[in-house]
């Protein structure tokens, strides 16, 4: 069976991970210390959860042309966030201060223990929990295009829990834009590439500020 032949995915394993995403998120986000351990063994945690629930994920394999699709596509994703950036500052009543809280927590753990967090645990498991898991299963059941909208839905929405409404957009847009590209090309190693690069470019690298 390759990668793009789903195994069927049992809906009571994604729920149980969806409760436990939120449960991780909100104590991530809410809580007062140590946000980048928490994300980074409870995100790790969630990609583990997901090579469990959908074997299929267990094939997945990164390929030198996954490398540069997902070079490209962290790219593309960058330049939306740059307007994005922009866009926020002036139109939402808290923009800036939304942006610039989330970059604050860039001062709460090393440059290096974030950006290992982020390529190895966070931005992979990420991608297996909710691209390699809500979205297949969704897919299964309301068609791709449908499973994969209500899956990125359903990324962005579980951001409320930050308190942060423009960061609840700004996952929004990201989770659709991987999401689309899941659609597009049914295989994990561009979107793992894409976000990892992402993740770490737009934090550590070059923020949008």
């Amino acid at each position: 069976m390759s990668e793009t032949q789903l195994a069927r995915i049992s809906g009571r394993d994604v729920l149980l991970g969806m409760a436990a995403a939120g449960t991780l998120w909100t104590v991530a986000f809410r809580g007062k210390r140590g946000f980048w351990a928490k994300m980074a063994t409870g995100v790790g945690s969630l990609g583990a959860y997901a090579l469990y629930a959908n074997p299929d994920l267990r094939k997945t394999r990164v390929r030198p042309a996954d490398v540069v699709r997902g070079i490209a596509s962290a790219g593309l994703l960058y330049g939306i966030f740059k307007v994005g950036d922009r866009f926020a500052r002036k139109v939402m009543p808290n923009g800036g201060a939304d942006i610039d809280d989330i970059y604050r927590k860039r001062g709460l753990a090393s440059d290096p223990f974030i950006a290992a967090s982020l390529a190895l645990l966070i931005a992979p498991g990420e991608e297996l929990f909710w691209r390699g898991l809500v979205n297949r299963y969704l897919a299964q059941h309301l068609g791709p295009v449908a499973g994969n909208a209500a899956g990125a839905t359903i990324y962005g929405v579980i951001h409320l829990v930050s308190g942060n409404l423009t960061l609840t957009g700004a996952a929004t847009v990201a989770g659709g834009f991987w999401s689309l590209q899941h659609l597009n090309d049914a295989r994990m190693g561009p979107l793992i590439v894409s976000h990892v690069v992402w993740d770490v470019w737009i934090f550590l690298v070059r923020p949008t500020t």
